[in-house]
């Protein structure tokens, strides 16, 4: 989910805590659940600093190792440890421990239900887990927690009265919009005029309940993309991936090669220019006005030498002021 989801969910989780006979009856264990918990719905998303050394090292670690089994171990850990320092080891370790716990694991629960996903099952398994059932922007999940903190903060009612019903109907809105992705998944065929054998369909969550952006993968290797608005499909584009020579001098490239880690959507295209190849790599699950922002780009010269990269979330406008493709 998004940095403002895991915020107000962290803030929702200190809220439950106080349903806590324990936590409930002593006001330092209160305060540092209340701390506990918000950092540790946001500690996962630390390697956010990625950025600040590399895109490329951000996209190829995001949501990776620092959301895997162990890591949320370690989290847990430190988080607790500081608290206890800070409080000089007088609040009680089960309590305190185990609701950082439950913010660390909700945080990297909740991710799965994205597109973008997780590496949850290291050091088992590095493969991304993306159940592609809930927007990483939630309306309704980042609403009802405004709702039901702004209750708790003005006094109208108590967090145990609050937060444990909120979080009852969160475990059933959670299941529903499970249902109705798997159910979508059933229907599209039928709701394909086009369809053919041996296809295969994708259902990318939007945040309205009822719409979908759909990927078809064709029996030809191409991709179809479409908008499934309540039972209307619309086909608004078609991809093909180039096999251009280019294409797979470009995944020697650091860059697209932390982009086809991250993703199994990407498809290549390349342009040719008087001084050599652009080859640009899209993950076409992700298409906002018309364009697909998520990109990996490596600019090779006659001599298949890369002259420049790029990888990250950009329109084509803003990507050619990066690269100065104008000026080579």
């Amino acid at each position: 989910m998004d940095t403002g989801t895991h915020l107000v969910m962290g803030i929702g989780l200190a809220g439950l805590a106080m349903a806590d006979p324990v936590v409930a009856s002593d006001l330092p264990l209160q305060q540092a659940v209340i701390i506990g918990t918000i950092v540790g719905s946001q500690a996962p998303d630390l390697d956010g600093l990625l950025r600040l050394k590399s895109n490329e090292l951000y996209i190829r670690n995001h949501r990776g190792i620092t959301h895997s089994l162990p890591a949320i171990i370690i989290w847990t850990a430190v988080i607790t440890v500081i608290l206890q320092l800070f409080f000089k080891g007088s609040l009680p370790w089960g309590h305190l421990g185990g609701w950082v716990l439950l913010a660390v694991v909700l945080h990297v629960f909740t991710d799965l239900f994205n597109a973008y996903g997780t590496q949850a099952m290291r050091p088992f398994s590095s493969k991304w887990i993306s159940w592609n059932i809930i927007h990483i922007f939630d309306p309704f999940l980042f609403g009802s927690h405004i709702v039901a903190i702004f209750l708790w903060a003005a006094h109208l009612a108590r967090p145990e009265q609050i937060f444990p019903p909120l979080y009852l109907m969160l475990m059933v809105y959670f299941a529903w919009r499970t249902y109705a992705s798997r159910r979508v998944l059933q229907q599209l065929p039928k709701w394909d005029a086009e369809q053919q054998e041996g296809e295969k369909y994708y259902a990318i969550p939007t945040v309205l309940l009822s719409n979908w952006n759909i990927v078809k993968h064709c029996s030809d290797g191409s991709y179809r993309i479409g908008e499934l608005k309540g039972k209307r499909l619309r086909w608004v584009d078609q991809v093909s991936c180039s096999n251009h020579p280019a294409v797979e001098v470009s995944k020697s490239s650091p860059v697209i090669r932390s982009f086809l880690y991250f993703t199994s959507f990407a498809c290549a295209d390349v342009i040719e220019h008087s001084w050599g190849n652009e080859v640009r790599w899209s993950d076409i699950r992700y298409r906002h006005r018309k364009q697909y922002p998520f990109v990996a780009v490596v600019l090779l010269d006659e001599q298949n030498k890369t002259v420049g990269s790029y990888v990250g979330w950009l329109s084509d406008e803003r990507l050619i002021k990066r690269l100065k493709i104008d000026t080579y």
